[in-house]
């Protein structure tokens, strides 16, 4: 083999090297995964799956790539997954895949992994193989949150002009069911992507500060979660403000800001509130966790509230997500804490400093983030627990808030679990 004018020794193979040192998967859960798949593939009459990722969606577009293949890449990849043979991955552009493909460097589920070359590589290969007159399911980024597959309509037209013989269906529900149902070694991934998510977690605690700007207390969550085998695809929402402030003035404190207008260089101050959602990502596993930080001795007795209402509702999530539930159900029994304590109403002015009128405001937005915990995230509660700090204080006891048994109370169902990665 000739490369650059260079020709490389006999026998000559990618190194494995990097494999010791990224999150893998058994080729035992591979072909798992493989046989429901093509065991769904023969249930729909669909030859072929044609997988179509992009970094849509701080990169969930790619999780089902990473499903079949343990592969996935920025700013997309593709796979062709037959109902016999070997699957095919298409990713990097050519400057990034010489002398070899690093893809076959990080994993040991797929054996050809080539350069990109769009959809008239996926048909060349689908001709290839006496494909073209099939049915093919076309696989895109679809979740319990964005239930219409997302496709780039260019590929499809292309894939259409290209296999103008072929029948086309859609098969992203096919792999969200599949998802779905975790397996045990996919639960141990969640395991241990919640504990970078503790590390995370305490990392903000430590950082959040007086004088500290949010920059900062991003910047060290970020660095924190990279740090600990997190993969650099990081899904973090943040804002803080002062919790007390005039009731004519409203600060958005119910929920973590968009980016990339967050963070800002604005200095923490005492008396205020740093909120954060952040999904780690490990391994292709996504842990969900949300935090509030109060900077200050003695927390306002709202919060304090707002923190007892929440913790109810986060532990009513652990037995409404249970298999044979209903959604409509689990979503009753979850909103049940928050529904009795909107009951006792807060004065206007309580309404008002907390930056939102209506409703008790940060009850909603505790018990909207209870409703996505489940059973994957039952160690959030634990992790949240309160044994404050000097400077934060969640509850009455005013100890250090500890993370030691974030990991082991993950997960109490499988069947429960949610697909979002």
């Amino acid at each position: 083999m000739q490369i650059a004018n260079r020709v490389l020794p006999p026998g000559a193979k990618p190194t494995t090297e990097p494999m010791k040192w990224l999150p893998q998967m058994p080729l035992a859960e591979r072909d798992r995964r493989w046989r429901l798949i093509r065991g769904k593939m023969t249930e729909a009459g669909v030859d072929a799956l044609i997988v179509l990722g992009t970094d849509i969606f701080w990169g969930m577009g790619t999780a089902n790539n990473q499903y079949l293949f343990h592969l996935e890449a920025s700013p997309a990849s593709d796979g062709l997954f037959p109902m016999e043979g070997q699957p095919v991955v298409w990713m990097g552009a050519p400057q990034l895949t010489w002398p070899f493909h690093s893809g076959l460097s990080v994993q040991q589920w797929c054996t050809d992994v080539r350069t990109r070359g769009g959809m008239a590589a996926i048909a060349d290969e689908i001709r290839a193989r006496g494909l073209d007159r099939s049915r093919l399911g076309l696989v895109g980024y679809a979740s319990t949150i964005q239930t219409t597959p997302v496709y780039l309509k260019g590929d499809l037209l292309t894939l259409e002009k290209l296999l103008p013989q072929a029948q086309f269906v859609d098969s992203a529900q096919m792999l969200q069911d599949a998802r779905l149902v975790k397996s045990e070694d996919e639960i141990s991934m969640l395991r241990r992507a919640a504990g970078v998510a503790e590390k995370t977690l305490q990392a903000m605690i430590d950082t959040a500060r007086p004088g500290v700007t949010e920059a900062a207390v991003y910047g060290e969550m970020i660095k924190t979660h990279i740090a600990n085998g997190g993969e650099p695809s990081f899904f973090i929402l943040l804002g803080s403000g002062p919790v007390e402030h005039p009731s004519e003035e409203l600060w958005s404190l119910l929920h973590g800001g968009l980016g990339p207008k967050v963070p800002t260089m604005r200095p923490l101050n005492v008396g205020d509130m740093v909120i954060a959602e952040w999904h780690t990502k490990f391994g292709g596993y996504r842990c969900h966790t949300e935090c509030s930080v109060y900077l200050g001795k003695k927390a306002p007795k709202q919060l304090l509230r707002i923190w007892d209402v929440s913790l109810e509702c986060l532990q009513a999530s652990q037995t409404a997500l249970r298999a044979g539930n209903t959604l409509g159900a689990a979503w009753r029994e979850i909103r049940a804490p928050a529904e009795r304590a909107s009951r006792l109403r807060p004065d206007e002015g309580d309404r008002a400093r907390l930056g939102a009128s209506g409703a008790w405001p940060a009850l909603s937005h505790g018990q909207r983030a209870a409703q996505r915990v489940g059973p994957r995230e039952r160690g959030v509660a634990r992790a949240q627990r309160p044994h404050g700090h000097r400077r934060f204080e969640w509850r009455h006891d005013g100890r250090r808030p500890r993370c030691g048994r974030f990991q082991r109370d993950l997960s109490h169902d499988r069947r429960a679990q949610g697909a979002r990665r």
